[in-house]
């Protein structure tokens, strides 16, 4: 009984059912699970990623590696891990990508969740997040940014999308009962769409 007591604890809390709060009932049955954590706060996914974008990102990408953002090669169908675990009001991601050639690139960050502005922000290392709201349309989870925060002593410093990485938007698509779908875009108003990860995954 205590466990289950826990589990439904874990549940009752987690960052995406607050963020979507009724639209959470619309989700499928394979988003549901992606979002839910075991007894430890623990999610895993795996499955295939395709990392795509135009050249003359691949300098930026570089640099911006060495800050802990994004990724800065190129692939399709990656075997790639996502485990998210819980610790206290943070949710943190670490996505695991395989390449051809045997090396990995880990790609970490950090969730927090803004109830009096109903959004996420997150964050790829401890000064720069991407704000983010979330709702459900059609049975679909979609993500869409809403600018970029710099945290500075505390305090956060809002940074229009113009001049940070653009626009982003996630769509997660359920294909059944236990797998999904889902698609990265980040497109600037000046340099159209410079960067996207794509694939399907299954929470395990």
């Amino acid at each position: 009984m205590k466990q289950t007591n826990q589990a439904n604890q874990i549940k009752q809390t987690s960052l995406m059912q607050q963020a979507l709060g009724r639209q959470w009932n619309e989700l499928p049955k394979a988003l549901k699970a992606h979002y839910e954590n075991d007894q430890s706060g623990r999610n895993v996914a795996e499955g295939k990623l395709t990392i795509s974008y135009p050249p003359f990102m691949q300098l930026p990408l570089n640099l911006m590696r060495l800050m802990g953002a994004l990724v800065n090669r190129k692939g399709s169908d990656l075997d790639t891990t996502v485990e998210r675990v819980m610790k206290n009001d943070e949710q943190y991601w670490q996505r695991t990508i395989c390449f051809p050639d045997g090396k990995k690139i880990y790609f970490k960050s950090r969730f927090t969740y803004d109830p009096d502005r109903n959004e996420f922000i997150e964050y790829t290392n401890a000064l720069l997040g991407l704000r983010m709201k979330v709702h459900v349309d059609n049975k679909q989870l979609i993500y869409e940014s809403n600018g970029y925060v710099l945290k500075l002593a505390g305090v956060k410093i809002p940074i229009p999308e113009y001049l940070a990485l653009g626009y982003a938007t996630i769509v997660e698509t359920a294909c059944d009962n236990h797998s999904f779908e889902m698609d990265f875009i980040l497109k600037h108003p000046l340099f159209g769409d410079i960067f996207s990860y794509k694939g399907l995954f299954k929470t395990i």
